[in-house]
């Protein structure tokens, strides 16, 4: 028996050894695994992009859920004998970046990005991001997460860059990026659009006014965007005002003098909310700009870009809109126009990154047109023909529907529909410096769209970025070499499997679906998975304000990578939110412990015993229940039950392996029968090995190290055995 049996078995000596064997190995990849011999050359594809974390710090435990999860799956798969890729790679997560190093910047410097300029801020985010990425890349090696990282790729490298030139100006030629006034989401404190799916909406107690508007009475809980209200709507089916005509005009007062307002008949009006009438503000409302939009009205800027109000305001202008609020009520009281005041409760919107109050605004952006109709020249989706004419919102609702992208949770399906219907034209423009500027050149009135500018002078750039869902959209073949036509995109895309979390459903696994339908007319993925967020055992949300942190380093540090996956993937149903607690990533240490006492009692008590001998009745029937677990849990794992195969296994290892067959396998192998010692012997080594095989996915670590002491290998490392029959 080899020495390091006799001690017990200790994860931190063990783990960082055996991963830096594997990186050794080149069997992460799959070019090396054929040429080694581990993979038929012609064995089928299965490929993994891994979600790229943003390099804004260091990982939680929630990317220790995914990684452990996407690692179970692509060492299966790689046993099953397939040509398994896993592609690392880490995201620029601009604003998040930038607003992290600005953050720091002002509170060590007390400067801001216009103080040092765009080269030097874009210079010290790019050395943030490089630091953080090489603590991330550590994490994830620890994990023990068999990633190919000849194949690693970054959002904001070179290869990629390339990429998202070539995809904005295909959609460009395409007529589906345009630039134009929309209403966006503007935050003031960051000083940038973000997207719908960046907002966090907080609940907050308000006062709802109740104004008199000529003979109407109007609801709002922002009396400060009121000033150019001069359209009064309601629905042209409510008999309360069935005597007001469409265009019809009527003069009143107002906050800040007489007006004339417009009547105007729309029949999105809810007639039900408040008195069933409301005046709008096109360019601080998105509800309010799309009937503007639909009717031709005008629209007035209130609010500027830092939250403050506009001339229009009159004596307010300059105010900040939250200090403006109460001097606005009572100037309304005082003129008589302020009917009623009810407590109000509802959810205001804030930006994710910077916690600043999300203010609409007109602006001048870029966006991508779900609904311009284009010719898809070549499709692989079924119900989308090529050559045939369809639009983006079309395409993303046809890839689930037909699929051809397999999302099995219906939940989560409902919502992927439910976004797409009520989808608009997404702004992919941001104003902050770090990150892929946006490749459009302006001369006079000629635009050019490249990678530099054309020849002569007065051309400038764009100074605006790309949002950072624009570059990950394309990670599922930007990663395989695409705009080129490589091996690894012909090979490995489609990939087959994909797991991230609910909360990027809209963000980021629509948008993949659109791109790749676009630029390749394939889907990004075969199969996705939403998982659950990791909460503590409270079940709250991780946060610096709680204090309720966990770091996947400090668990890997108490109990191993094995025991922290284990605790991860047992109980936790995929689309569920889970539980973390430590004391269950204790246990599992446990049961690692547990695991290679086994190993250590049969490799010790049949190292000097013929185990070739046949195998008699009784044990047979042990080896044939094991083989019933191996069909068991092979099915689990094919289809997704991932938590549930792990949980399997480590119930026959604890009570059935160790309990039953072991103590029973004391006596025998004791005894004087021979042929029972050889036939027992055998069983046991046997049993171990296809467990190890087993369990694998889920513990790599410990398993890769007892196999290595194993009387017979069929394989140099236990990641590129062959899965059990």
């Amino acid at each position: 028996m080899p020495e390091k049996f006799l001690k017990p078995y200790d994860p931190s000596g063990t783990e960082s050894r055996i991963y830096a064997a594997w990186e050794e190995s080149g069997l992460f990849n799959p070019d090396e695994c054929v040429k080694q011999g581990a993979t038929p050359s012609d064995a089928p594809p299965y490929s993994i992009v891994l979600p790229p974390p943003n390099v804004t710090g260091k990982l939680h435990v929630g990317h220790a859920y995914e990684d452990s999860l996407q690692d179970a799956v692509i060492r299966y798969e790689r046993m099953r004998g397939k040509r398994t890729v896993w592609i690392p790679g880490t995201d620029s997560a601009a604003i998040a970046t930038q607003s992290r190093v600005e953050k720091d910047i002002q509170k060590k410097e007390g400067k801001n990005r216009h103080d040092l300029g765009r080269e030097e801020l874009v210079r010290r985010v790019a050395a943030f991001a490089k630091e953080s990425e090489n603590t991330i890349l550590s994490q994830i090696r620890k994990m023990g997460a068999s990633l190919d990282w000849s194949r690693y790729a970054y959002t904001l490298d070179e290869k990629r860059n390339e990429a998202v030139t070539e995809a904005f100006k295909r959609m460009y030629d395409a007529g589906l990026i345009y630039r134009g006034h929309r209403i966006v989401n503007w935050d003031p404190k960051g000083q940038t659009t973000i997207s719908d799916d960046e907002i966090v909406y907080k609940e907050e107690k308000a006062t709802f006014y109740y104004l008199k508007y000529g003979p109407f009475t109007i609801g709002t809980a922002r009396p400060e965007t009121k000033f150019g209200d001069k359209y009064v709507v309601m629905h042209p089916d409510d008999r309360r005002y069935e005597e007001w005509k469409d265009g019809q005009t009527i003069e009143l007062e107002w906050i800040n003098g007489p007006i004339t307002a417009t009547v105007v008949k729309d029949e999105s009006i809810n007639m039900e909310f408040g008195t069933g009438v409301m005046t709008i503000t096109p360019w601080h409302s998105m509800i309010d700009f799309d009937i503007a939009e639909r009717r031709e009205l005008d629209k007035e800027q209130i609010i500027d870009e830092y939250g403050k109000l506009l001339p229009i305001a009159g004596e307010f202008a300059g105010m900040k809109i939250t200090e403006a609020r109460d001097k606005i009520v009572e100037k309304l009281r005082v003129k008589g126009l302020l009917v009623k005041e009810e407590p109000y409760t509802h959810n205001i919107a804030t930006a994710e990154r910077t916690g600043g109050i999300i203010e609409p605004q007109i602006k001048l952006q870029w966006f991508v047109d779900v609904d311009r109709p284009f010719v898809i020249s070549h499709s692989e989706i079924p119900g989308i023909a090529s050559g045939s004419t369809t639009t983006l919102k079309a395409l993303m609702h046809t890839a689930v529907e037909s699929d051809a992208v397999h999302m099995p949770q219906e939940g989560f399906r409902k919502s992927y529909f439910h976004w797409i219907d009520n989808l608009r034209d997404w702004c992919i423009s941001r104003q902050i410096w770090f990150g892929h500027r946006i490749p459009v050149w302006y001369g006079g009135e000629q635009i050019y769209v490249g990678t530099k500018a054309p020849s002569g002078e007065g051309w400038t750039q764009d100074p605006d970025v790309l949002d950072t869902w624009f570059s990950s959209a394309l990670w599922t073949f930007s990663t395989l070499g695409w705009p080129e036509k490589t091996k690894d995109l012909s090979t490995f895309h489609p990939t087959s499997f994909m797991s991230p979390a609910y909360e990027i459903l809209n963000l980021w696994v629509s948008r993949m679906i659109l791109m790749s339908g676009f630029h390749l007319g394939q889907v990004p993925f075969k199969t996705v998975l939403i998982h659950g967020v990791v909460r503590d055992k409270q079940g709250r949300k991780f946060s610096k304000s709680l204090d309720n942190g966990v770091d996947p380093l400090d668990m890997i540090d108490k109990y191993g990578a094995d025991a922290l996956r284990m605790g991860l993937l047992v109980g936790s149903a995929i689309g569920s939110d889970i539980s973390f607690d430590e004391s269950k990533v204790k246990g599992y240490k446990h049961f690692a412990n547990k695991l290679w006492n086994i190993a250590r009692f049969i490799l010790d008590n049949t190292q000097e015993v013929d185990i070739s001998a046949p195998l008699s009745t009784a044990d047979t029937e042990i080896l044939s229940a094991h083989e019933v677990l191996t069909k068991d849990v092979t099915i689990d794992i094919e289809e997704f039950r991932i938590y549930m195969a792990a949980e399997k296994i480590y119930h026959y290892v604890w009570h059935e392996f160790a309990d039953k067959i072991l103590e029973e396998s004391k006596p025998i192998l004791s005894g004087a029968d021979q042929g029972a010692r050889a036939s027992r012997a055998q069983l046991l080594v046997t049993l171990l090995d296809r467990t190890l095989h087993l369990l694998h996915p889920f513990m790599p670590f410990i398993t890769e190290e007892i196999y290595q002491s194993m009387p017979a290998k069929e394989a140099a490392f236990l990641m590129v055995a062959r899965w059990p029959a």
